[in-house]
């Protein structure tokens, strides 16, 4: 029986351990290094495309449990001037929703459902994968080191198939590519925090807002509750002079006054920007940065996925939602494959391309080219944006980015090439 390790239980991990049972694999094991999977972080969109994996591997009613279905996207240059506003998901003739949901709540979804169908033990925490050696057959060596708090012990584990769903800092990845470095920086930095508001003060929209320096996205997680709504915000801006990008950490808090001062008179589809700041319990800021594309995700019998695969800056949603179209072509490679490394490569062949053609959209703003079009052609605002952005420019920058991520609504209603056709959901 084929051994499956992962490396990682963040969303890419999971939905691949998920996939792989589904796909018939009974040994899979997700090592994570934390010691326990906490609802931590901040939001994050879901498109169509990756719900419908997620429907199709039966998770998608308890998400929808936690999350908000987001229903349109409006875009606005600084002086508060509408660029762009477009339904999204079923209200854009999808048969899947957007959804809009605390990354955490996500990840502990996740994390139940593996532990559900594959048990307990299926899922270990407290263990990271610290090194990895192929060996002459193809199959990998894989070091192990359990924390807590301090450095309990060490093993070795040799499994048929090594998967590294171990984020941007990846020590898979760095063991099939030595000397890499850390992540390059493009001199932004990213402040994101959740904020509870009172509904009457939250916009029932999605909004990207702001110029050719910074931006500030900002939507709902939750449906009210006690006139109550979660609001997730995250801003980009210039590093000052003197920044060290080294200090930034996914984890990293900062007082919101830090970067408030920048934001003063934000307002925009009747929601202050400012008013979501404060209201927030805290704030977090780290660099902006992501991963130099691969000519290469795979080495025998280890692969890579998400993160580790193919970091890149957060634009369009496509982060977590390419992670879990990951996790389902992969299974689906290795259940139509005997030979784990063949899988791999068919793997490898099919997302590795797209995934790098999509870096280098969002390292050119993706979508959110848009509002720096706005700003260069009329920094001073306008009256009507299709005097500055004809209609169809507008169509095409989100049309050419939906097919880049392979979220544009013919090929999502298509249904899923990795099984039966998943559900459809009522509209």
């Amino acid at each position: 029986m084929t051994h499956v390790l992962i490396a990682g239980g963040g969303i890419a991990g999971l939905t691949a351990a998920l996939a792989l049972h589904t796909a018939g694999f009974e040994r899979v094991t997700v090592v994570e290094a934390t010691r326990e999977i906490q609802p931590v972080g901040a939001g994050l969109n879901i498109m169509p495309n990756a719900v419908r994996e997620l429907d199709a591997l039966g998770v998608l009613d308890r998400l929808e449990a936690r999350a908000l279905r987001t229903r349109e996207l409006r875009y606005y240059h600084r002086s508060g001037g509408l660029i762009s506003r477009e339904p999204r998901g079923l209200g854009a003739g999808y048969h899947w929703p957007q959804l809009s949901i605390h990354r955490g709540e996500l990840q502990l979804a996740l994390a139940d459902a593996v532990r559900a169908r594959l048990g307990p033990s299926a899922l270990v925490s407290g263990v990271r994968v610290t090194g990895v050696e192929a060996l002459p057959d193809g199959r990998p060596r894989v070091q192990l080191e359990h924390r807590d708090g301090v450095v309990r012990g060490s093993a070795s584990l040799e499994p048929d198939v090594l998967i590294g769903a171990d984020g941007i800092r990846s020590t898979v990845r760095a063991s099939l590519n030595p000397g890499e470095g850390e992540p390059p920086w493009n001199g932004l930095l990213i402040w994101r925090g959740v904020s509870r508001m009172p509904a009457s003060r939250a916009a029932g929209f999605m909004f990207i807002a702001g110029d050719d320096r910074q931006k500030a996205v900002v939507y709902p997680l939750t449906e009210p509750v006690d006139g109550q709504v979660l609001v997730n915000w995250a801003l980009v801006r210039p590093a000052e002079p003197g920044d060290d990008p080294t200090r930034g950490d996914w984890n990293r808090p900062v007082p919101v006054t830090t970067f408030l001062h920048h934001y003063e008179g934000w307002e925009f589809g009747g929601v202050s920007v400012p008013e979501v700041l404060l209201a927030a319990d805290a704030a977090f800021e780290y660099p902006m940065v992501d991963r130099d594309p691969l000519p290469s995700w795979s080495c025998g019998r280890t692969t890579l996925i998400g993160d580790a695969a193919h970091a890149m800056y957060p634009v369009g949603s496509n982060g977590a939602t390419q992670s879990i179209i990951d996790g389902r072509a992969l299974a689906h490679a290795m259940a139509r494959h005997v030979d784990p490394a063949e899988a791999l490569t068919v793997y490898e062949t099919e997302r590795r391309g797209p995934m790098t053609d999509l870096q280098g959209s969002n390292r050119q703003l993706g979508p959110e080219v848009a509002i720096s079009l706005a700003h260069q052609r009329a920094p001073g605002g306008f009256t009507d944006i299709h005097d500055v952005i004809p209609a169809a420019e507008l169509a095409e920058i989100a049309a050419r980015y939906a097919a880049a991520g392979a979220f544009d609504k013919k090929t999502v209603n298509e249904g899923s090439p990795y099984g039966p056709p998943a559900r459809r959901r009522p509209r």
